[in-house]
């Protein structure tokens, strides 16, 4: 027989038992009997627990400021939520991300924790709201409505660093590699056909070209979050918000945050808008869908080792079959393949969830939410590995990319200048029928003279801009 000792609490349906030593209260115990949907919980992303403390840090500053809040409770509050930010009573937020009501559970696990923390530093036991209400005084001049959402643009104004800081690592070690790879030619292919040459370090200086854009990217979605509707309350008329709240509140939270938040224009538009979040979705998936392109690449540049392409090595790291000895996988590149899939198929889900809104109110928020901190967190965890399991290690097969550059026919594009398209047309023809050099066949029929022919087929040469006929 279990000894827990609980505690009794009471709300809008009635009494139910909270375990005693617990920070939250009887609406976070209903979301816990209520939704057993995912396995992701609050807890799991602490950078939102932290996000909404300072909304309600700004929240208590601003009507303490303004009057309606009693000075001493407000202190309580506001100390409360520091602990919090500084990473205490994370436990506490036990609510899972997948729920209804638009984050009206999430919202009143944070006021009731906040609440009962705030009741200790005034001298009060846990349940003694007549002091400290996690409605009256943590929620005041709030509704989920605003709370919720403006947290959660915060969160991921706060991921979104983290995502750029490992982005940015991740282009660096691309370039490092374009550098190590720069005097390695290789066969360009377009169509997955012999194209033309080019080096092994132009490949991956591409790739990180082609990644260094989307920092641009997320940093032009990221700004629309910080515009954000607290002192809207419900539906952004601002019920029960003084005057001068949400522009106090809005300023509090700047202060205590470092970032330039914005009152919305219009808090009524804004209570029920999601565009911003479809957005920055859409930021990810973008990113999502060149990082996956970069990984497809590496793989079909590391196949083989013996029937492939064989143009690079991957680290090996992990054997890669319980049947086939010596058989080793590109892992790496696989796992951020299905990673990005992921990312992709989230912001499906977050422009469904941001199209079901209905009138003053998107209660679909939640999914959107959960969407959006998955995709962030997942691709953040698959840029590391990708940089330091994959890339970091990469080496180039240097004398096999120069052997299938001098026996492809790709290489008669240079001759196009010199001896026209439709004579190299019938040089590539032949060498394909009789599986002669294109070289051996330009000097027999005098189409070119050996030096002129030397020049123009010049690996080097052909991988940069240079004047023809000189």
């Amino acid at each position: 027989m279990s000894d827990q000792k609980f505690r009794v609490e009471s709300d809008l349906l009635g009494e139910l038992q909270v375990p005693a030593d617990a920070y939250y209260g009887v609406q976070t115990q209903r979301a816990l009997d209520n939704y057993r949907i995912s396995t992701t919980k609050m807890y799991h992303y602490p950078e939102y627990i932290i996000a909404i403390a300072y909304v309600k840090m700004a929240a208590a500053e601003a009507n303490a400021e303004l009057g309606v809040l009693d000075r001493g409770i407000a202190d309580a509050i506001i100390a409360a939520c520091r602990e919090i930010v500084d990473g205490k009573l994370h436990d506490q937020f036990p609510v899972d991300m997948m729920q209804g009501g638009a984050g009206t559970s999430v919202n009143m696990n944070a006021n009731e924790v906040i609440a009962n923390r705030a009741l200790e530093l005034m001298g009060h036991k846990k349940g003694e709201y007549q002091y400290c209400s996690p409605n009256d005084h943590v929620n005041c001049a709030q509704s989920t409505n605003d709370a919720y959402p403006t947290a959660f643009r915060y969160t991921f104004v706060r991921m979104n660093k983290h995502l750029v800081n490992s982005l940015t690592a991740l282009i660096a070690s691309l370039r490092a590699k374009g550098q190590e790879f720069k005097d390695i030619i290789k066969m360009g292919r377009t169509q997955l056909q012999d194209a033309v040459p080019m080096t092994s370090g132009q490949e991956f200086n591409a790739f990180a070209n082609n990644l260094e854009e989307e920092l641009a990217n997320l940093e032009r979605n990221v700004v629309l979050l910080k515009e954000i509707n607290m002192g809207g309350t419900a539906i952004g008329t601002g019920l029960n918000a003084v005057p001068g709240f949400a522009e106090l509140c809005t300023k509090r939270l700047s202060e205590y945050t470092g970032e330039t938040f914005i009152k919305a224009p219009d808090l009524v538009e804004a209570t029920p808008d999601t565009g911003a979040y479809v957005s920055y979705s859409a930021a990810l998936k973008r990113l999502a869908i060149k990082l996956s392109k970069i990984c497809n690449d590496l793989r079909l540049m590391a196949s083989g080792p013996r029937c492939g392409l064989h143009e690079i090595n991957l680290p090996p790291m992990a054997p890669g079959s319980s049947i086939m000895p010596g058989k080793v996988n590109p892992v790496i590149p696989e796992v951020t393949n299905q990673v990005c899939f992921k990312v992709i198929g989230n912001d499906t889900t977050v422009a469904f969830a941001a199209e079901a809104g209905q009138l003053q109110l998107n209660v679909m928020e939640p999914v959107i939410a959960e969407s959006i901190l998955e995709s962030v967190t997942w691709l953040r965890n698959a840029i590391d590995t990708l940089r330091t399991r994959c890339i970091e290690g990469i080496t180039v097969n240097a004398d096999h990319c120069f052997d299938m550059v001098k026996n492809s026919i790709g290489i008669v594009t240079a001759l196009n200048p010199y001896i026209g398209y439709k004579t190299s047309t019938k040089v590539a023809k032949e060498a394909l029928e009789t599986g002669r050099s294109v070289y051996d066949l330009v000097l027999e029929h005098g189409y070119m003279t050996k030096e002129m022919l030397d020049e123009a087929l010049d690996p080097a040469t052909m991988t940069s801009s240079h004047e023809f006929f000189k």
